[in-house]
């Protein structure tokens, strides 16, 4: 991260599970997240999805991983975090859980990708796109934080964590 910063990039991290409907929502039924990495991937923004689900968990692995980069089309690199270590250096409790993060390496933007929480329908307002929109023009990012919303990051069970996402 701090490599993509000290170059000057901004960074979004999307926290994923290919097998959660909420994140099929994005990659499958409708590519937002494609969509985004590409129209700002040439302003300099990084994209990086992470999967921090415990291995044996849904959506864990990197044969998993593998399959749904080919199968959704993804532009970007899903990194693996078994260990839950960064998901919990976050507080990423949803996939996926957002973060825009500005070139100084300051979290401008924490929360879910857009303003509808149900699996099948987008949101009227993308809070990613915003959030970068406003960062690329020297904006101060309106809506910093929203609630995130998905299937809760299954974290290995030697830790606790809690969170009010809906699996």
């Amino acid at each position: 991260l701090s490599d993509y910063t000290q170059d000057g990039r901004i960074v979004v991290l999307e926290w994923f599970n290919p097998d959660c409907p909420f994140i099929k929502k994005h990659h499958d039924t409708a590519k937002t997240m494609n969509e985004l990495e590409q129209k700002y991937g040439d302003r300099g923004v990084v994209w990086l999805a992470i999967n921090s689900n415990a291995p044996g968990k849904q959506g864990s692995g990197l044969e998993r991983n593998r399959k749904a980069h080919a199968e959704y089309e993804m532009t970007y690199p899903i990194l693996l975090d078994g260990s839950g270590e960064v998901g919990l250096a976050y507080g990423a409790k949803t996939t996926p859980h957002m973060f825009v993060i500005d070139e100084g390496g300051v979290v401008r933007y924490a929360g879910a990708i857009d303003s509808d929480s149900s699996w099948d329908r987008m949101g009227e307002v993308n809070y990613v796109d915003a959030a970068l929109q406003a960062l690329l023009n020297g904006e101060k990012v309106e809506t910093a934080t929203s609630k995130p919303y998905g299937c809760s990051v299954k974290y290995p069970s030697c830790l606790l964590y809690t969170s009010d996402a809906a699996d």
